[in-house]
């Protein structure tokens, strides 16, 4: 997977701008001894901005990009002249984002259409000149106020496709055939397990110039909720289907029990993945009779559709089409953004070579550090020292 193109999960350091200190200038001229204070303000720091981008599919640009620092704003000047504001940075990111908090595992934000704009690190404001803080008690305020600091954060994004239906089974249940037999999708078949390794999308045409998008996942097997086998990795990627298309072979011993199995490491991995409809297609139907069909039909689970199907001979796929596009436009299978509930990355759902990945911020040394604390922070300096600079000034 990692000389994969598809990268749906990257870990990335973040921090924002951070403000400008104000300025306690005072005016000076010639026949102006003491004009007072004209200290401006400073400019604020950069913010650090998720943006949709519908032409983007993959998080493969931020993989060698781990560090994202937004510019600093600049100090107040004399004369009230505002510091310049911190350059924000925008990133662009596929729909379909979800930023969780590296630390703590928690949802942070997603970003679901393009051109959908989200701060995900606000800059910090600027601080005030010394001309705010005058009054007729205090004509020659000699502070200024400083800028907030910089905001920064470990953050991980998480890619989840955004498709009307998904499709659900063990490998080697033909899911990729199917894709391929009612899109134009070219997703890798063969006759072993886990042929898919990464995520596939195929636009199904239907009636009256009509479509609808499907996506296909690597196949799931029993324990993949715990990190077994490759269904883990990808399970992310039905939470945001409308509809869920379970397929299970007509060759399989019991197919309740496969579809129990199913059922079961979905509501592990995410419980509100039950709330979703759900249809059982049962694949491979060309090898099966009437008189079979109708026994395993009395097998199946009776809470939810089913169709028997060939990829191969093309039967019952018209009649998939019908039922698929019935759910798909159903309005209570519309998915409502604030209903959409994110499960926190805890540590069955992260993925441990992004999450082992040792992400340092530089750090400047110590005289840079002790020259910015002189240069900004205006308490470290005393009266006796701010005299002396008035008397240099007027000399």
């Amino acid at each position: 997977m990692a000389d994969s193109n598809f990268i749906d999960y990257v870990k990335i350091l973040c921090r924002s701008g951070k403000g400008g200190a104000g300025s306690r200038h005072f005016y000076r001229a010639k026949y102006i001894p003491k004009g007072g204070p004209d200290g401006g303000d400073g400019g604020k720091g950069g913010d650090i901005i998720l943006k949709g981008n519908s032409h983007m599919w993959t998080l493969l640009p931020l993989r060698y990009r781990r560090h994202i620092f937004a510019q600093n704003g600049q100090s107040g000047s004399e004369g009230r002249s505002s510091g310049k504001n911190g350059e924000d940075v925008v990133i662009d990111v596929p729909c379909g984002t979800v930023v969780f908090d590296a630390e703590t595992g928690q949802y942070i934000c997603e970003v679901t259409y393009d051109g959908e704009e989200v701060v995900l690190l606000p800059g910090g404001r600027g601080g005030l000149g010394n001309w705010h803080f005058k009054s007729p008690t205090n004509r020659t305020p000699r502070y200024a106020q400083p800028g907030e600091p910089a905001q920064e954060r470990t953050v991980i994004l998480e890619l989840k496709l955004l498709a009307d239906v998904g499709l659900v089974g063990f490998p080697n249940a033909g899911k990729s055939t199917l894709l391929s037999s009612i899109s134009a999708a070219k997703p890798k078949i063969a006759d072993y397990p886990f042929t898919t390794m990464e995520p596939q999308l195929g636009i199904v045409p239907y009636r009256d110039n009509r479509s609808f998008v499907m996506a296909d996942i690597p196949g799931i097997i029993e324990g993949a909720s715990e990190g077994k086998g490759l269904g883990l990795r990808f399970l992310r990627h039905i939470e945001r289907n409308a509809v869920l298309l379970f397929m299970i072979p007509a060759d399989a011993d019991d197919i309740k029990t496969q579809y129990d199995i199913l059922l079961d490491e979905l509501r592990k991995f995410n419980p509100q993945l039950m709330d979703k409809q759900r249809i059982l297609a049962i694949s491979k139907s060309d090898m099966l009779d009437d008189e079979l069909k109708s026994a395993i039909a009395t097998t199946l689970p009776e809470d939810i559709p089913y169709v028997f199907i060939s990829a191969v001979t093309g039967e019952g796929l018209d009649k998939l089409k019908d039922i698929l596009w019935g759910a798909v436009n159903d309005e209570s299978n519309r998915i409502a953004t604030p209903s959409i509930t994110h499960r926190p990355l805890d540590g069955h759902h992260r993925l441990r070579e992004e999450d082992e990945l040792v992400i340092d911020s530089p750090r400047v040394n110590d005289e840079e550090e002790l020259d910015e604390i002189f240069e900004h922070d205006w308490d470290a300096w005393d009266d006796n020292e701010f005299e002396n600079d008035l008397e240099h000034e007027e000399k």
